[in-house]
């Protein structure tokens, strides 16, 4: 499997609870996790997907993601279709749901 059905699963279960997970561009800023999950009540995620076997984070990544933890940020790395309805659950276990 490659990443992209794991990319469109997300977006697509994000947007049955009342969310939204915006494509971020790495054209714009290298390095930056693929979307960027809004939920109901405010609530922001930083995704970024994987394929299942051998997908790794790059150098550059790793340090993105660990810059956004610093400020605070969720920063999630999915890798298959069953992690992401493991991060449907939680989040809608943690009210971000409608």
């Amino acid at each position: 499997m490659q990443e992209k059905p794991i990319e469109q699963h997300l977006r697509d279960e994000i947007k049955k609870i009342g969310g939204a997970a915006y494509k971020l561009s790495a054209a714009v800023d290298a390095g930056m996790p693929d979307r960027l999950v809004c939920l109901p009540g405010g609530r922001v995620i930083f995704v970024e997907t994987k394929r299942p076997k051998g997908g790794r984070l790059s150098p550059l990544q790793k340090y993105r993601h660990k810059a956004l933890r610093l400020m605070g940020f969720d920063v999630r790395v999915i890798n298959t279709t069953a992690a992401v309805t493991e991060f449907i659950k939680e989040v809608k276990a943690q009210g971000g749901d409608k």
